[in-house]
This record gives C-alpha cells, sequence and structure tokens, in this order.
C-alpha cells in the first residue's frame, strides 16, 4: 500500500470521526425546537453536547490539516471553488458554537439563541451533504485543475438529494444521541424520532442508489464491482437494523452505536464510489487523485509519523471526556452553564 493510499485512507477516517461525533452534535441542534417542550428538557439537550461539541469539532479541523499537507491542489481547489458554501458553514457553527454557550447567560434573548442554535446546526448538516453529493457527481475543473463553476452549479438536484441524506443521517444521530442521554416524555420523543429516522434512510438510500445508477453510474460501478463496496453496503444495513430494533433502557447504547455504524458505512460507500479520486472531473481539466495530487514521499512520510503520535492522544483525550460525561442526564441536573 502506497503512502497515497494511506493518506487516502487517513483522511477518510478523520471525516468518518467527525460526521459520527459532530454528527450527533448537529442532529441535536437541528432536532432541539421540535423534540424538547420546555426550558427543563432543552436545557437537557444543550448539556448533553455542551462538554463535548468542541472536542467533536476537532475532527474537521484535523481533516482539513491533513488534506492540506497531505494533498495541498485538491484542499486550493476545494476551499476556493466551494469558498461560499464553506462561509457559510462557517458562520453557522459561529452562531451554534455562542447559542450553546450564551443561551444560559442571556435569557432575555433565549429565542434568538435558540433559533441560532437550530440554525447553526440543521443548515451545515445539509451542506456537507451537498459538498458530499458535488464530489461524488464530480466538479467542473478547468485544464489548471481550478474549479469552473459557481455556487448555484453546487445547487444540482443529485448534491441537494446527497444533502437531505446526509441530514437525516444526522438527524437520526441526534436522536439517537439524546435517547440516550434523556428520561421521561423527551426520551420517549427521541426514541421514536430516531425509528422514523432510520426508517427514513432506509428510503433515502434505494433513491440515492437509483439517483447515482441515472446520475453518477462511475461511482455507482466503483461500489458494486468492489468487494470494499459490498462490505460497506452490509455494515450499512446492519446499522440500521441494530437501531431500528433497539429499545429503550440499556439498549439506547446499542442503538447509538447503529446509527454510527450506518454513518461510517455512509462515508465509506462515498469514498469507495470516487476512489482513488480526491475531487472528480466533469472536465475539461483532469480529476485530482491520490496519486496525481499528493504531496512528497518525504512529507507524507514525515506526516504518518505526526500522525501515529497525535491521533492515539487525541483518541484517550476523546475517550476520557466521553467517560466523564458518560450516563443520563435529569432536568435537575441539567447544568446551568448550558
Amino acid at each position: 500500500m502506497t503512502l497515497q493510499i494511506i493518506w487516502f485512507v487517513l483522511v477518510g477516517v478523520l471525516l468518518t470521526g467527525y460526521a459520527v461525533l459532530d454528527g450527533f452534535d448537529l442532529g441535536v441542534g437541528a432536532l432541539y425546537p421540535f423534540i424538547a417542550k420546555t426550558e427543563g428538557e432543552k436545557a437537557v439537550l444543550r448539556t448533553s453536547i455542551g462538554p463535548v461539541w468542541d472536542a467533536n469539532e476537532v475532527w474537521l479541523l484535523t481533516g482539513g490539516g491533513a488534506l492540506f499537507a497531505a494533498f495541498p491542489p485538491v484542499y486550493a481547489t476545494v476551499f476556493s471553488g466551494f469558498y461560499l458554501a464553506l462561509y457559510l458553514v462557517l458562520f453557522s457553527l459561529i452562531f451554534r458554537a455562542v447559542s450553546v454557550e450564551w443561551r444560559a447567560k442571556d435569557p432575555a434573548w433565549a429565542k434568538l439563541w435558540d433559533w441560532a442554535f437550530f440554525g447553526g446546526s440543521a443548515l451545515p448538516a445539509l451542506l456537507f451533504g451537498v459538498a458530499a453529493g458535488n464530489i461524488g457527481l464530480g466538479v467542473p475543473l478547468d485544464a489548471a485543475g481550478e474549479y469552473a463553476g459557481t455556487f448555484f452549479t453546487l445547487l444540482n438536484p443529485f448534491a441537494l438529494l446527497i444533502g437531505v441524506f446526509g441530514l437525516a443521517a444526522f438527524i437520526t444521530q441526534g436522536a439517537a444521541w439524546s435517547a440516550l442521554k434523556s428520561e421521561g416524555d423527551l426520551n420517549a420523543r427521541a426514541t421514536k424520532v430516531r425509528r422514523l429516522g432510520v426508517i427514513a434512510i432506509a428510503a433515502l438510500s434505494l433513491v440515492v442508489t437509483a439517483a447515482a445508477a441515472l446520475a453518477a453510474p462511475a461511482r455507482f460501478a466503483a461500489v458494486v464491482g468492489s468487494p470494499v463496496g459490498w462490505l460497506f453496503t452490509a455494515l450499512l444495513v446492519a446499522g440500521l437494523a441494530v437501531a431500528f430494533l433497539a429499545g429503550r433502557g440499556r439498549k439506547e447504547r446499542f442503538a447509538f452505536y447503529g446509527t454510527s455504524l450506518t454513518i461510517a458505512a455512509m462515508v465509506g460507500l462515498w469514498a469507495t464510489s470516487i476512489f482513488p479520486a480526491l475531487v472528480p472531473s466533469l472536465g475539461p481539466g483532469e480529476a485530482l487523485t491520490a496519486y496525481n495530487a499528493s504531496s512528497s514521499q518525504l512529507t507524507l512520510t514525515v506526516m504518518l509519523i505526526v500522525a501515529g503520535v497525535g491521533v492515539p492522544v487525541m483518541l484517550a483525550y476523546k475517550a476520557l471526556i466521553y467517560a466523564k460525561f458518560r450516563g443520563k442526564i435529569s432536568q435537575a441536573e441539567a447544568s446551568s452553564h448550558y
């Protein structure tokens, strides 16, 4: 296995970690106005993500840094071509962060912060899927490898479909986390949304598969023609089954594991469909791949050593955080800080 392939996989792992972990943060925010009916229930949801949301976003920052160092032309093309969309994501995440930290401290503006929490969670969840859809479909690149479209080029039907698919997955992940951390009526509502979300993901999976076969036949063929693609398909089905069949109480943890496995499998299928490209091209420029857009062998080697030290430390830190704040949160225990 070459260093280019290793880094393709590592970037995929970092993006998967972000999708799974910040996915429940975004999902909780997107569900916030709909399943939390009282101030106490709202406080429970905010407290459930309060100690971990910023640590979860480290996965995105690390993934972006790895992309910059390992595949600099890809980083340049994506961040310049998707400029406006990325700024919308950035501002949304800023509003979400401010709302989480200020909601309990500024009750006079509670409604504003509630809507900022919702919008700052739902919009990125949708736009991340739109970005993945455009990469899966392919983007117009010129001869220099630069993006040749506009912001509205990104809002094509296939990408929007993938955006809705990703939003449904994040909402389901958020519902599974909310059920895991809550009690009483809030728990019952979150469990209901989780099951409905699993059904929605299963239905959308069929729609996305058909759309990919028609709109991106090369990506569809890459998945069905690869054992890895069938493996991720099996993991997707298994994750959905576990998330749907798991009940309440102690089984809620397995439901969360099921939705997490579902999201990881979705990212795996997406990566399988585009490999070895990182930015497939609709022409006339050449696609940016793991082979023609990578850094030098020396850079990739040094980075691999750094990652071998840094990633285990990051994982240990995150495991400590989740162990510290494990368990359900009652309304009486909901932190006044959030």
